[in-house]
């Protein structure tokens, strides 16, 4: 017999809660029910709103936990309880949508609510969904490689390289192999410019790592090696949240760390039986993220000098309208160069 629906008062604020006892993380046992999963995002929503607050947020959504269906939700419904805000976003597509603005630990419960397992914000926030305030590292590790290579990149490569450029970076866990790192910057640059300034960041790693880290876009070419994906900072292309929870058996949670946590860090470690624990047991890490808004211009005089080596812009997701200066996207193993022209068009089209 379904638990009758209750009312939870978050912060002052009445969210309604149904079957709590539906199991979402079925290895989790009664640690893995959809009640338990809005418990801890009660927790965690402090964190989680200062970091969030003004965003627009797609969800992950498993109404039926993550054994079931799986719906990448971007617009929130027409009928949503008055305590919500939502934020016009505009896709490459140039269509729009109204999507989740987080303004209120509310907005995060009634997310779980709805099934949402894992928040994913934009680099941006609401009103101004042009210029991103985060440039966005992702460090993927590819097949035969995993979150022990990831981190040492991070913690060894990225990090030192940060460090010379006078730029502050903010490590997380994705939750899964991979390893995140944000860095907060000034609404100074659009979503273009932002996106340049992370490839060249990207290229500098892997110039200093080359047998560890790729930017290759093409799968055939990137080998045992990470891929950054800098295309994360393209518009419409979003993260698991901080303090978002995953979609794996353990029900594990994307976590922000210090540099020093991330160097000995396993991310089986921070699941939503353990981080609760862990945030309240010390300082917040990623407290002073909001206190500076960096440059990007030493990132953007990389930019200048890979142009002038020859490196230009590299392809987008296949889903973009193709951009001014992009190169053909075509896997290497199929592209015949008698049939591109300079402007990666095909020959006759």
């Amino acid at each position: 017999m379904a638990t009758p629906a209750t009312e939870l008062d978050v912060h002052g604020v009445k969210v309604r809660l149904t079957n709590p006892d539906k199991p979402y993380f079925p290895e989790l046992g009664k640690d893995g029910t959809k009640g338990k999963l809005v418990e801890y995002y009660l927790s965690v929503a402090g964190p989680m709103v200062t970091l969030l607050r003004d965003r627009p947020v797609h969800l992950q959504r498993f109404p039926d936990g993550i054994t079931g269906e799986e719906i990448y939700q971007k617009r929130v419904p027409q009928k949503h309880p008055d305590y919500l805000e939502t934020c016009t976003v505009t896709f490459p597509s140039g269509r729009t949508a109204d999507a989740l603005k987080i303004t209120h630990p509310s907005a995060i419960v009634w997310a779980a609510q709805m099934g949402t397992v894992t928040l994913h914000p934009w680099q941006v926030r609401c009103p101004d969904t042009e210029h991103p305030d985060e440039l966005r590292v992702d460090l993927d590790p590819q097949p035969g490689t995993g979150f022990a290579e990831a981190r040492t990149v991070a913690v060894d490569v990225l990090k030192p390289l940060l460090d010379e450029l006078g730029m502050v970076g903010y490590p997380k866990t994705s939750g899964g192999r991979g390893v995140h790192v944000f860095l907060r910057i000034a609404t100074d640059w659009d979503f273009i410019a932002v996106r340049r300034a992370g490839i060249a960041l990207a290229r500098e790693v892997e110039r200093r790592a080359p047998d560890a880290v790729t930017t290759s876009w093409w799968k055939e070419e990137r080998g045992k090696r990470l891929f950054i994906d800098y295309n994360q900072n393209a518009r419409d292309r979003t993260f698991a949240s901080p303090y978002s929870v995953r979609k794996t058996p353990i029900a594990t949670v994307s976590t922000p760390l210090t540099w020093e946590e991330l160097r000995t860090a396993d991310p089986d470690d921070y699941t939503i039986r353990t981080v609760p624990e862990f945030v309240a047991g010390r300082p917040d890490p990623w407290a002073g993220i909001d206190a500076t808004a960096q440059s990007i211009d030493r990132l953007l005089e990389m930019v200048a000098a890979d142009e002038e080596r020859g490196l230009g812009d590299l392809p987008y997701p296949p889903s973009y309208p193709k951009m001014p200066g992009e190169p053909p996207r075509v896997q290497p193993s199929k592209k015949v160069a008698a049939h591109w022209d300079d402007e990666g068009n095909r020959v006759g089209e």
